[in-house]
């Protein structure tokens, strides 16, 4: 039987380092800032970056929200993320996705200046990630990384299997991994025999948005499993189908109407595995407390860069 990682005691491993840097930094006259722009009503955007203002505060950083309305156009996005490139006291911008569809995403996050690119999709952050020079990593890949590290999987040489390509995971973890030494196979919806290629894996990264569609085929006795996924299951049948008579779920989802899983089933995995990030309380809680990691770091750099200028006139 397999072990749950706890994401929340790595989350508050990192924090709490994260809090001695920013104490380092207000004594030498920084308060590292986050500034977080939200276009329209989105509940889950909602909640995201209400979780994102909360853990800066809990931090003792600045934080500022900035929201604006659902019929904003991309020209109007543009004018606060240049605004907010302008500003001294912000050191990390943030603008939360999905937006409405009139606005054009990739000029937007195209637009944050890259030593302000705190969520690390600018091209420029993407290309030192590629050479193995990126300070702004993207962070729920960071956190994955973070999970190897603090529980000492090892990397070099493993075989690593990453179950989606998209820009925001599957691309960036691949490269990390790559820095790491492990063996990567990237896998998608095209991928012949997918749950044979996954069994070959040491570690099995799950990043396809399928709620549950890894099941034990998929995973090698012992194999390290981490789920990256965030589905909602809002039918009691299906909450049944994965969890069956689980008193915790089924108690959660009358709680709420719906219950969370990732792209595993814990259920069919955990007795294969020998970790599992479980969802929610995995994965997520880390991408967040990178995102923390990276303003700090933002902070740092424009701080001594500031400096530096000051010196040179």
């Amino acid at each position: 039987m397999g072990q749950l990682i706890s994401g929340s005691a790595l989350a508050q491993e990192i924090q709490a380092e994260v809090g001695h840097d920013v104490l380092m930094l207000k004594e030498a006259g920084v308060v590292p800032g986050l500034a977080v722009v939200i276009v329209g009503e989105d509940p889950a955007s909602q909640i995201y970056v209400r979780n994102k203002v909360r853990a800066c505060q809990a931090l003792g950083m600045y934080s500022e929200k900035m929201e604006l309305p659902v019929s904003s156009t991309t020209a109007d996005v543009l004018s606060v993320v240049r605004q907010l490139n302008r500003r001294d006291d912000v050191h990390g911008v943030l603008v939360q996705v999905p937006m409405p569809r009139q606005i054009d995403a990739r000029a937007v996050l195209n637009s944050i200046l890259p030593e302000k690119d705190v969520d690390g999709f600018h091209p420029v952050n993407i290309g030192h990630l590629v050479s193995g020079n990126a300070i702004l990593k993207p962070c729920t890949p960071a956190g994955i990384l973070e999970i190897f590290k603090r529980r000492k999987i090892e990397l070099a040489g493993s075989r690593v299997t990453v179950i989606g390509r998209s820009d925001i995971v599957g691309k960036p973890v691949a490269i990390m991994l790559l820095h790491e030494h492990a063996t990567v196979t990237i896998c998608h919806s095209k991928t012949r025999n997918l749950p044979e290629v996954a069994r070959e894996a040491d570690i099995l990264i799950a990043a396809i948005g399928k709620a549950a569609f890894i099941d034990d085929s998929f995973v090698k006795p012992g194999a390290v499993v981490v789920d990256v996924g965030m589905n909602r299951v809002d039918s009691p049948e299906r909450t049944y189908q994965i969890f069956g008579d689980d008193p915790q779920r089924m108690e959660d989802f009358q709680r709420r109407g719906y219950t969370l899983v990732g792209d595993v089933n814990p259920v069919k995995v955990l007795p294969v595995c020998s970790y599992l990030t479980p969802v929610p309380g995995g994965v997520g809680l880390l991408t967040i407390a990178m995102l923390m990691s990276n303003t700090v770091k933002a902070a740092s750099f424009l701080s001594e860069r500031r400096v530096a200028d000051s010196a040179r006139r």
